[in-house]
């Protein structure tokens, strides 16, 4: 049976979710492996989205339940940063988990991050440190990028986004910014590794 990887996110100005197809197209090079891209639940009504000016939610990625996060072997979530932490629709998203938790549905699966800051103090490891937390309570594998993409992660010629923790990138303040051509590489990489780990893990 192919290992069925989720890649779950929130998306405020599209960053994410850019990144979030970037990364399936990774995991989706890898034989016999099976890639969802799902959205989390909005809890901003639309007034307050029409006033950030935030990109519709994509509709060719379906909403997601929590109590679905149980049919994954791998998932890989990715969330814009808030004061140097996930977005609180991903934090209600994984507050909703409880029912995973009790029942430890989640436990010993694979999981890795993702992520978008605004600037380049803005959070792109402690987004991914204190996401930790969450999975751990899960009994989760966190699995991350490292430096696995080589040489290009210690180039110093360009601004860029990511770290070992997960691919990254930047929106700028106004959200203006795009990701770049070696932001979208590690991210393409990092579902490509993931998808990888999760097959190993499902067949031991």
């Amino acid at each position: 049976m192919a290992t069925k990887i989720y890649i779950v996110y929130y998306s405020t100005w599209g960053h994410v979710a850019t990144l979030a197809e970037e990364i399936k197209k990774g995991a989706d090079s890898v034989p016999d492996v099976e890639v969802t891209v799902w959205r989390v639940p909005e809890t901003l009504p639309e007034e307050v989205l029409g006033k950030m000016h935030a990109a519709p939610g994509r509709e060719d990625h379906p909403v997601i339940t929590a109590r679905q996060l149980a049919e994954a072997d791998g998932v890989l979530f990715g969330f814009p940063t808030r004061f140097g932490m996930m977005a609180a629709q991903m934090k209600a998203f994984f507050d909703s988990t409880g029912g995973l938790w009790q029942e430890g549905s989640l436990a010993g699966k694979p999981v890795g991050v993702f992520f978008a800051t605004g600037t380049q103090g803005g959070g792109q490891e402690t987004t991914a440190l204190t996401a930790v937390t969450q999975l751990t309570h899960h009994g989760m594998i966190f699995v991350p990028v490292g430096y696995t993409h080589g040489a290009g992660m210690f180039a110093m010629d360009e601004v860029k986004g990511g770290s070992p923790y997960g691919a990254g990138t930047f929106a700028g303040a106004d959200g203006s910014r795009t990701p770049t051509d070696a932001e979208l590489a590690l991210g393409a990489h990092q579902g490509k590794y993931f998808a990888g780990i999760a097959k190993k893990l499902k067949a031991v």
